[in-house]
């Protein structure tokens, strides 16, 4: 046992606690939706595209400029956040604007940030 681990000295359930946060659960689809989110933000690619985002709505070829990287590569990248509902696009004209899909997302980079400078 990993010794830098606080652990109880006895071994007592307290049933009124563990009824309360078992009610509270949600279901198994909700916590795996939950975890496949999280593990989108667990690429640092994904990450610096959504922080270019939250600075500006940017098309394809401006985040590859931005980033250092291909088109092919970005847009790959847009996919997978496009997906997961973090991004949302609109047609310009000719171009391919991108964007964060809502202020959740925003809320989401804010308090990540917050967490790592404290």
């Amino acid at each position: 046992m990993d010794t830098n681990i606080e652990v109880c000295e006895v071994n007592e359930v307290h049933r009124d606690k563990v009824n309360e946060v078992t009610a509270r659960m949600p279901d198994e689809d909700e916590l795996y939706d939950l975890a496949e989110l999280f593990k989108v933000f667990g690429d640092s690619t994904r990450i610096r595209i959504l922080f270019a985002l939250f600075e500006e709505d940017i098309c394809v070829c401006d985040l590859a400029e931005t980033l250092g990287m291909t088109t092919s590569a970005v847009s790959h990248q847009l996919k997978i956040l496009r997906q997961a509902r973090l991004v949302s696009s609109r047609r310009e004209g000719k171009q391919v604007i991108y964007f964060l899909a809502d202020d959740h997302v925003r809320t989401i980079i804010d308090k990540g940030r917050e967490h790592i400078e404290e």
